[in-house]
């Protein structure tokens, strides 16, 4: 099992061991676990001493995020950005938060991004108390995401700025990618908002004026990613009818010329077909320059009909 631990007295931060962490004392205790969940649940039971429904929420394997107040703490669930490779269809890891007065404790099966840049703000001794800390993920977790947003936005806008028949397929698969991306995100990003909002309104003495400011700040941060992420899931849609509206147009174009030449051969394959017929009594068969007539008049049938499209416009199609 691996993880660790921070201790915080009078504004000091100092690293614990994991097996010295639930005996420490102080404004703030921090316990940090990344292990599977058989091991979570031994420890977690016998050495921190948490009662089983705790560790249920901790250690559970289907997660979304929400806040719920138990007692005198809170169960808090949030979904940030790990570096390590995510199914399409759920980009986010889970951070699982068990919160009462002095003393917090974590659980990830992924590293996410946001674990080492708290670890920082604990480190630099802005973390004080367990509002702080709480404070300190859920600022972490969506200035994290924010980036990853705003670039699915850019791309999209370069593929609409792109939006060609030449680069059809490309921009498919690409247009596609960024709306799978959006809807993994918004699907976290609204129950993540909820969740930050009610624990900004919990009662209790661990969460300060500042911090419930700080957790409303985060909460509309998400609100605000949520909204941009349905734009870019309903522009990608709007582009993807576009691109199939161009592929669409690029098959009618090369119909039309396989139309047009067609519409050309056909009568000179059927007066080739006619005089090259192996029978007797074809006009002109022994004449010396009915070949020479027979190619001019094809020449002729070709550049009328050719000549005939194009009084009509349809090169111009």
């Amino acid at each position: 099992m691996s993880g660790f631990g921070f201790k915080v007295a009078d504004g000091v931060a100092s690293r614990l061991a994991v097996e010295a962490a639930p005996a420490a004392s102080g404004d703030l205790v921090w316990v940090h676990l990344s292990t599977t969940e058989d091991e979570a649940q031994a420890w977690l039971r016998n050495e921190a001493g948490l009662e089983s429904y705790v560790i249920d929420a901790l250690t559970a394997t289907e997660t979304r995020p929400r806040c719920e107040a138990v007692g005198e703490g809170a169960f808090l669930n949030l979904r940030g950005r790990t570096n390590e490779e995510m199914d399409s269809s759920d980009l986010l890891a889970s951070l699982r938060i068990w919160v009462v007065k002095g003393r917090v404790y974590s659980l990830t099966r992924k590293p996410l991004v946001a674990i080492s840049l708290v670890e920082k703000e604990v480190e630099a001794g802005r973390v004080r108390d367990p509002g702080d800390l709480i404070t300190a993920f859920a600022t972490a977790i969506t200035t994290d995401l924010d980036p990853e947003v705003a670039a699915l936005g850019d791309e999209l806008d370069d593929c609409e700025e792109r939006l060609d028949a030449k680069h059809v397929f490309a921009l498919r698969r690409t247009v596609s990618e960024v709306r799978v991306a959006a809807i993994s995100y918004r699907r976290f990003l609204n129950p993540q908002r909820a969740a930050l909002e009610k624990l900004a309104a919990l009662p209790g003495d661990w969460l300060r004026d500042d911090d419930r400011l700080h957790l409303a700040a985060a909460a509309d941060r998400a609100a605000r990613m949520a909204e941009e992420l349905e734009s870019i899931r309903e522009r990608s849609a709007l582009t993807h009818e576009a691109l199939t509206d161009l592929r669409a147009e690029q098959i009618d174009n090369r119909s039309l010329i396989i139309s047009v030449a067609a519409m050309v051969f056909l009568p000179l394959t059927f007066l080739t077909g006619l005089y090259g017929m192996n029978v007797k009594g074809l006009p002109f068969a022994e004449e010396p320059w009915a070949f020479d007539a027979i190619a001019g008049g094809c020449l002729v049938i070709a550049l009328g009909i050719v000549i005939y499209f194009v009084q009509r416009h349809w090169f111009e199609r």
